[in-house]
């Protein structure tokens, strides 16, 4: 059975990508990094859709297939800290001032 982009679009938890794709996942992975697995495969989607549009359904498909497993094997690896995927581990601290800001006089 082909899957189709509206079947794609109306999935809304991280454990239902994987089954959608049918690709293997450890629930422990998913779980501790569920939003960061997300929100790297939804960088990685806007990129597919900005350089391939001239893709079919099921080309997408693939592509869209390859980012999640791309995305889920990044945090195999690495962690949320390392990766900073999100704006708060990006942003300076306003009320903190650093040693290496503190001029020697």
């Amino acid at each position: 059975m082909s899957r189709t982009l509206e079947e794609f679009n109306q999935i809304i938890d991280a454990e239902q990508f994987f089954e959608f794709f049918k690709l293997p996942y450890d629930a422990n992975v998913v779980n501790v990094n569920r939003l960061h697995i997300l929100q790297k495969f939804s960088q990685l989607i806007k990129q597919i859709n900005a350089n391939a549009t001239e893709l079919s359904e099921a080309e997408k498909l693939g592509k869209y297939r390859s980012a999640l497993e791309q995305a889920y094997t990044l945090f195999l690896t690495s962690n949320s800290l390392e990766q900073k995927l999100f704006k708060v581990f990006n942003e300076k601290p306003q009320n903190l001032v650093l040693l290496t800001e503190i001029g020697a006089d």
